[in-house]
């Protein structure tokens, strides 16, 4: 029996590239939020949480930037911050077989919140 049939039987392929793709980002908001951040360490980290996301099942892909303007506005005066969901715009490419769901986190300026969404699913 494979992983598919033990763990997913009860879900289609669909649903699990959304599961997977939507884990992933829960993960990076909770384990990456409040990480000491300034100007000199925003490309290292965009990095470090696309690698790190990259290692998870199903993940194809993570687009990571931070918000240089809103990194400048929180801009403390001892040169760092920590990195907030205000400041991360996030895609996570997640494959599971033929279906491609891409998870998206971004902040909604209108709702005053960094809202994570399905933003699209190719078939």
């Amino acid at each position: 029996m494979d992983i598919n049939e033990k763990y997913f039987s009860n879900i289609t392929i669909r649903e699990r590239a959304i599961f997977e793709g939507a884990i992933s980002m829960g993960a990076l908001f909770h384990q990456f939020i409040g990480t000491p951040i300034n100007k000199q360490s925003v490309a290292s980290l965009e990095i470090a949480i696309s690698k790190s996301l990259e290692l998870q099942p199903a993940i194809e892909k993570v687009e990571v930037a931070i918000d240089l303007q809103k990194l400048d506005e929180a801009m403390s005066d001892f040169d760092y911050v920590s990195l907030s969901g205000e400041m991360l715009n996030v895609k996570i490419h997640s494959k599971v077989e033929d279906i491609l769901a891409i998870i998206r986190m971004e902040f909604i300026e209108e709702l005053n919140y960094p809202l994570m969404y399905v933003e699209e699913i190719m078939e």
